[in-house]
Order: structure tokens, then C-alpha cells, then sequence
């Protein structure tokens, strides 16, 4: 135990010390905490998160984001990050702190469907006893006939998805090309399933379109946060398109705003902090109060107690115009 405390006290500074904020470490559960709440890890605390309902499924106020759990960091040019994450995430890290996000009262993980993470969840699952949901996207091409695409959404229900969603990087690909055909097709073969179905998006025009067109997803999954930090695009780069700057995650808040007010479908909001550069302080009230039905983000271990207690004070003063769509 004690050579254990020590590789996760060295892994936790160095996070602190060279990604400068890049991961937005909360940081204030310590690695004996993390270890301590294992076996009670399924009791959750007494002022339980808030949740909300997608379809049938309940769903709490704040979702675990997968990237970190994937090793994917968006640390942009940092590069070295993404080892460092694969090293502290070991399939055991993960166990612990899908556990601890439990405990916590986050109820559900979103992940896209890489092969490693898909098998981890399955042993989660079904060696462990693992009961958060999952609320994961086919990464597989939209094409006609629609085979890879339903060959995935075959493997993720049987793998125990509760809820599909249209990858946003896909999304934005099919709205670009006027594919809503496709991501109708898409919303169809996940609902044929029984679960919810939603679309994610980053270009606000995915949202836009599809609520024209009145295809009938049971939610999306749309990026959001302010620009209010020092890596924000510069106002003459928000005119340049998505797709030569992909790292624009939310390119226009205050639009977001206004447009989601008029969508009744649930929202889940994502890349809050954008990959760090916001804390969460900022990021979940910002959220919660600009009409975000449910939080997506990436935690490490040690940073969930932290930004759940955030997330909590945030819903007890929330002061939204849009109503609770979940």
C-alpha cells in the first residue's frame, strides 16, 4: 500500500505541476481517500446528486466523461500527457473510480466505443457487479445501408448500454455534408433497440438542423463553455468553420444559449472546462445557470469529490430562464 500511495501522490503532482491547468485538477480528494471509499464504494452520501430523466433512464445532474478513462486527455500540444494518462489509468484505476464516481452519485459514464474501454466495461460489468449505466457512441461511419453502424450499436447493447448517441465528430460530418438522412437512420437504429437515443454535436448547426427537420432523437449532446480564458480564439478565428479548427469546442456560448432555449429535448452539456483551461467553479454553475440539462466531465479519481460538492452548490443556487427538459 504504501509504494501504491507514493506512484499515485507522484502521478497526482506531476498532473498539477506540468499540465499547468490543462486538466483541470480539482484535486481535493487525496489518493488515501480514493483507496478508503473502495469497499463502500456502491453507498451513496447522504445529499445525493440531483438527477434527471432521459426517456426512461434516470440520469444524475453530472456524468463521468470517458476521455480520461481512454487515455484521450485533449492536452493539446502536451502531447506527453496522453502516457501519463494511459499509465495512472490502469483497467484497476478505472474500477476504482467508476466505484468512487458511484459513491459519489454520479450514476452514468459517456464514453465513445474504443476497443479497450468497450472490453473493461464488460468486465466491470460482469466479473465485478458494475452497475453505472453507459451512455456511449458508435464511432463507425455513416453510410448508406448503415452496416458498420448497426454492427456497433449491436455490440455496445450487448456490452449494456443504456443510451446511444451520434458521435459528435460525426454530427458535425453528416450536417456539413446535408446527410440528415443518415443521422435520422443513425437515431432510428439505436431507438429500435429500446434505449434513448440522442445526437452529439459540436457545430451548433447539428442542433439547428435536426430540430427543422423534427428528427426524433431523445436528446443531444451538445459542447458548451464560455470563452473567458487565455487559449480562447481570438474573435477574427470564430469566422473560420469547424472543420479547420477543430478544437473550437463551443464556438459561439452565447448563440448555444439562445437556441437551446427553445429545444425541449434534454441537454447534456460537454467540454465544460475546455480540457482544463476552466475550473470547474467556473464551468458547472456557468452550466447549470445558462440552461445545461446535465454535465459531462472527464474526472481523475481524486477530483471527483471535489467537483461533485462544486456541482451540488451549483444546482442548490441555480438561476436558469430555460425550464428542466430532464
Amino acid at each position: 500500500m504504501p509504494s501504491e500511495m507514493k506512484r499515485r501522490a507522484f502521478l497526482q503532482n506531476s498532473l498539477l505541476a506540468s499540465a499547468g491547468g490543462a486538466l483541470a485538477v480539482g484535486a481535493a480528494e487525496t489518493p488515501a481517500d480514493a483507496a478508503q471509499a473502495k469497499p463502500d464504494a456502491k453507498q451513496p452520501q447522504a445529499d445525493a446528486l440531483p438527477c434527471g430523466k432521459i426517456g426512461d433512464l434516470v440520469v444524475s445532474r453530472i456524468i463521468l466523461g470517458g476521455n480520461l478513462l481512454t487515455h484521450y486527455t485533449h492536452s493539446r500540444d502536451l502531447k506527453y500527457v496522453y502516457n501519463l494518462a494511459a499509465h495512472y489509468n490502469t483497467e484497476e484505476k478505472i474500477f476504482e473510480t467508476l466505484d468512487l464516481a458511484q459513491r459519489h452519485g454520479i450514476n452514468t459514464l459517456s464514453v465513445h466505443n474504443p476497443p479497450a474501454i468497450m472490453k473493461t466495461l464488460r468486465k466491470y460489468r460482469r466479473e465485478r457487479g458494475g452497475k453505472i449505466q453507459s451512455i456511449i457512441c458508435p464511432t463507425a461511419e455513416c453510410k448508406p445501408g448503415m452496416a458498420d453502424y448497426i454492427r456497433q450499436v449491436d455490440d455496445l447493447i450487448d456490452a449494456g448500454a443504456d443510451a446511444i448517441y451520434v458521435w459528435g465528430v460525426r454530427g458535425d460530418q453528416l450536417v456539413a455534408q446535408g446527410k440528415f438522412d443518415l443521422i435520422e437512420k443513425a437515431v432510428g437504429i439505436a431507438k429500435a433497440h429500446g434505449v434513448p437515443s440522442g445526437i452529439g454535436a459540436h457545430d451548433l448547426r447539428v442542433i439547428v438542423e435536426c430540430e427543422k427537420r423534427g428528427i426524433e432523437s431523445d436528446f443531444y449532446i451538445k459542447t458548451f463553455h464560455h470563452h473567458r480564458y487565455p487559449t480562447a480564439p481570438k474573435p477574427e478565428e470564430l469566422k473560420a468553420p469547424y472543420s479547420e479548427f477543430p478544437g473550437y469546442w463551443c464556438k459561439d456560448p452565447q448563440e448555444t444559449i439562445e437556441v437551446m432555449k427553445k429545444v425541449t429535448k434534454p441537454w447534456i452539456a460537454y467540454k465544460l472546462m475546455a480540457a482544463g483551461a476552466i475550473p470547474p467553479k467556473d464551468a458547472l454553475p456557468y452550466a447549470f445557470n445558462s440552461g445545461a440539462d446535465h454535465a459531462l466531465i472527464g474526472m481523475f479519481d481524486f477530483e471527483i469529490a471535489e467537483d461533485t460538492k462544486i456541482g451540488k452548490q451549483a444546482l442548490a443556487k441555480v438561476k436558469r430562464e430555460r425550464p428542466w427538459r430532464s
